[in-house]
């Protein structure tokens, strides 16, 4: 059985009491009160021992599912969710800022192909339409757990093999063969999971994922790969330091 979390209410607040129960689970989540996978008491329970309507304990379990610090299975009750990948916005890949962060990431390539490269792929490596690419997807996991789907396109003549794939990191594995990301355009979006992706990622259907599609260049000044990627927001954030002018 959960221990019950110590939850104080000041019932002459103008704060809504689910979100003082909200917050105040949030608060012991955050100071480790809480671990990731702990399972929670029931809303039942919880309204119990608060003395407040169930109604106000579901809301208050909802509005932290809907903010991924909570997930909730049916016959598995609810539970503090695995923590977020934060992951600052430099020209990394996914696969070094997880090895970094200690979460122990494992790759499964789903496509590794050469492909007529479409108009918009061609005009960003700055290739003739109709040029063959190197198409590759594939699906980063940390810990055992899907993080993002990932779709790269690659000139032929430097992509890494399917095998390298598997084990190192894009940047790492162009790098070993003499090509450096220097530089890179991107541009950071959302939107809803399609079906295939919500099951391949783990989340529910139309679960919000955030985009990120990249052009990355060499020393010179040369594409080498057109970047488009899904990640899953209840597990990943982007982080970015910005200064005034």
């Amino acid at each position: 059985m959960p221990q019950p979390l110590r939850i104080e209410l000041d019932r002459a607040s103008p704060v809504p009491l689910y979100h003082q129960v909200a917050e105040a689970i949030g608060a012991a989540i955050d100071d480790g009160r809480l671990g990731p996978g702990e399972l929670l008491e029931n809303e039942i329970s919880l309204a119990a021992r608060l003395g407040i309507s169930r109604p106000t304990a579901r809301q208050a379990l909802r509005e932290l599912v809907d903010k991924g610090r909570l997930v909730r299975k049916r016959g598995a009750g609810t539970r503090v969710a695995p923590a977020s990948i934060r992951r600052p916005a430099d020209l990394t890949s996914l696969h070094e800022e997880l090895s970094r962060g200690g979460r122990a990431p494992t790759t499964q390539v789903l496509e590794h192909a050469a492909v007529v490269a479409p108009p918009d792929v061609a005009d960003a490596l700055d290739v003739p339409p109709g040029t063959q690419v190197v198409l590759v997807r594939r699906l980063r996991l940390a810990e055992g757990e899907p993080i993002a789907l990932m779709t790269n396109y690659l000139p032929v003549g430097i992509a890494p093999d399917r095998a390298e794939l598997e084990t190192a990191g894009l940047y790492e594995a162009l790098r070993g063969r003499g090509v450096t990301p220097r530089i890179a355009n991107e541009r950071i979006g959302a939107r809803a999971a399609s079906a295939a992706e919500a099951r391949a990622l783990g989340e529910s259907p139309r679960a919000a994922l955030l985009t990120l599609e990249r052009v990355a260049f060499d020393d010179a000044g040369v594409a080498v790969e057109v970047g488009r990627h899904l990640y899953r927001a209840s597990r990943y954030t982007f982080a970015v330091t910005l200064f005034a002018g």
